[in-house]
Order: structure tokens, then sequence, then C-alpha cells
């Protein structure tokens, strides 16, 4: 019995140890830069290299696309991004709430998984480009642990701000 509870405790001493392994993980993935790129006719694109080399070095191998809930680009999420972004929601999903519960769906529905190619290559579903009017060319913002994929000519004029840009960011930093 004893030898049994030692087991328990290295166990989930081990799982307590992962978890903090893998959420600092998460903390340190971190996408800079904007960076152009062509999607070919069928709908694929080079992910960045400077991209690509920020998850290999945290270990991601699997990416979630979904439109964005308040711009005209893709979100491309690493999947312990996407499953910590997942969980935090579900979270706040009230059981006995139809209305939260079809929340939560509409936003998980809206995914999808895409995995690079050993080119470095994504897909782009038809379906998620039409939705971000995405044409050849496409633009790559690294945001944080995530990264915008957004039409290059929508993008440059989001970026173009405007002179109380400083001013605002002044604001916000204060």
């Amino acid at each position: 019995m004893g030898e049994n509870l030692l087991s328990l405790r290295r166990y989930n001493y081990n799982r307590q140890s992962h978890k903090s392994q893998l959420h600092i993980l998460c903390i340190m993935i971190r996408f800079l830069g904007n960076i152009e790129a062509n999607t070919d006719a069928k709908g694929r694109v080079f992910l960045p290299a400077s991209f690509r080399k920020v998850l290999q070095s945290a270990g991601e191998e699997r990416l979630v696309l979904r439109m964005d809930l308040y711009l005209p680009c893709l979100v491309l999420y690493p999947q312990s991004v996407w499953d910590e972004l997942t969980d935090k929601l579900w979270g706040r999903v009230n059981p006995f709430d139809d209305e939260s519960q079809m929340l939560y769906r509409v936003f998980v529905g809206a995914a999808e998984q895409v995995v690079l190619d050993s080119s470095g290559r994504l897909l782009l579903p038809s379906r998620l480009m039409d939705m971000a009017e995405l044409k050849k060319s496409v633009s790559f913002l690294g945001v944080n642990n995530k990264i915008e994929i957004w039409d290059t000519e929508k993008l440059a004029k989001i970026l173009n701000p405007s002179g109380d840009y400083s001013m605002k960011l002044k604001s916000l930093m204060a």
C-alpha cells in the first residue's frame, strides 16, 4: 500500500511538473514580424521561416486556423495556445445554458486543424480564404502567441496609423 501511495504521489508530482513546463512553454511562444507571401492555385502558402523556427523551438507541430472574431483575417494558433484558449472558454460555459454552449460550439466549430507539409507550406481552406477575402498576396503578422493572415493590401491600410496613434499608445501604456 505504501509503495502504491508513493507511486501515486510521484505520478501527481510528474503530472504537475509537466503542466508547469507546458504552461511555461506556452508563455515562451512569441511571433514577431510582418512577412508577405503568395498563395498558389491550391491555396497553399509557405509559413515564414522565422515563424517555423519559433514553432520548432517550442515543439509545436499542430496548428489551428480560424477566422478572426472581429477583423477580416485568419488566425493561426499553435495547438497548445488553442487548447489553453478553448479550456478557458469552456471553463466559463454554463452547462445549463443553451446559449453559452452554442457560443462555444460556434467558436470551435469554425476552426480547422492544419499541418505544415514537408516544404513548410500550409493549405488555407478556400472557405476560410473567402471569409477573410484573401487574394494571392497575403501577409503573416506575428501577434504575440498567434499569427494573423491578412490580405496584404488590407493590412497595409490598417497598419498606416492616423496622427493620434502615438497618443493612444501612450495612453494605453501609462
